[in-house]
């Protein structure tokens, strides 16, 4: 008896996703993320293993984290961190950060198509730190969100005859990775990374 009461409401559940109101899985618009402005990072050394940090390395002091600000550059750190018991060992930070933006494509006649772009944000995003007295002082990088004229120059129209404007609300930051590898490490001793 229960099977014939749920056929009848599968039979209109399949009618219903069958019909011309529905909405097909293909019209549903995927949520768009991005890395929001805050802190990110442990304040602490990410990986203290044999594999990543010299023999008596240690965080002496400072922090190591990254901050986004609200104009979505990123800063790793925002001071001076430390690292001790590393002896003549040098180390070298990457900060990498990618960014999005909507490219507006306007013809004269007031006809728009959009186009997504893409740019690396600019800055110190690969310095090298020299080790002193067993010590390494690590000092802020940053990476900067790209300009408007960035993301649309790697945008393509459709003709060169189209005006090319980044689009209100543009551009967000994707993703971005921090890393301090010290020289003959393959493993990075931090990493902070969003996305």
């Amino acid at each position: 008896m229960r099977v014939h009461r749920l056929i009848p409401i599968a039979a209109l559940a399949l009618a219903v996703a069958c019909s011309e109101d529905a909405t097909s899985p293909t019209s549903i618009v995927k949520p768009q993320f991005a890395v929001a402005a805050g802190q990110y990072g442990t304040g602490a050394l990410t990986n203290t293993t044999a594999a990543a940090l010299p023999s008596g390395g240690h965080l002496q002091s400072g922090t190591v984290f990254c901050v986004v600000g609200s104009d979505l550059s990123v800063t790793c750190s925002t001071g001076n961190y430390q690292i001790n018991g590393i002896g003549n060992t040098n180390a070298t930070a990457d900060l990498s950060a990618t960014y999005e933006a909507t490219v507006d494509c306007t013809n004269r006649g007031g006809n728009l198509v959009e186009v997504k772009s893409q740019a690396t944000g600019a800055g110190d995003t690969d310095v090298t730190f020299k080790s002193k007295n067993g010590a390494l002082t690590v000092t802020p990088i940053t990476a900067s969100t790209p300009t408007d004229a960035a993301f649309e120059a790697s945008a393509t129209c459709p003709n060169g005859n189209w005006r090319k404007s980044v689009a209100p609300g543009d551009p967000t930051l994707v993703s971005f990775t921090y890393t301090l590898t010290f020289a003959g490490f393959s493993t990075p001793t931090v990493t902070i990374a969003a996305q």
